[in-house]
């Protein structure tokens, strides 16, 4: 079953109606291959159609995220992200002077998650993590 069939299958078992607008939503998010915004999401529907509104994408990635299909990444600034679950788990470093994003080792999550849990008895949900700071340009 591709992403979008999973993500309208999980939408439609818990009641939600899957119009023509949210099936261009999901569409546009399951087959970025990466994090997008909503104003790509947008625009990538906008291509195509006029029918769908900005509230609506908004709306509906958040919908995603309600129902554990995507994540929200705040990535400083106003700026906001959003990714499906199926790349995994991994870690954002922000650039928070101009605004890079670089995907770190996942692998250091697993470490964290590790301490958090033997160190505190915290169980992280860890399906994405920014990390604000400088990118090495910024920092000279």
């Amino acid at each position: 079953m591709s992403p979008c069939q999973t993500f309208i299958e999980a939408l439609r078992s818990q009641g939600f109606r899957i119009t023509p607008q949210r099936e261009m939503i999901i569409e546009a998010i399951a087959h970025s291959g990466e994090h997008i915004s909503a104003e790509q999401v947008f625009a990538q529907i906008q291509k195509r159609t006029h029918s769908v509104n900005i509230t609506t994408v908004y709306r509906t990635l958040e919908l995603l995220v309600q129902q554990g299909l995507a994540s929200r990444i705040d990535l400083g600034k106003d700026r906001v992200i959003y990714a499906t679950h199926q790349h995994g788990p991994h870690i954002h470093l922000v650039c928070r002077q101009c605004g890079q994003v670089i995907d770190a080792d996942p692998n250091l999550l697993l470490t964290l998650n590790d301490q958090l849990n033997s160190g505190y008895q915290f169980a992280a949900d860890l399906q994405h993590i920014s990390v604000l700071g400088l990118c090495s340009d910024c920092q000279t």
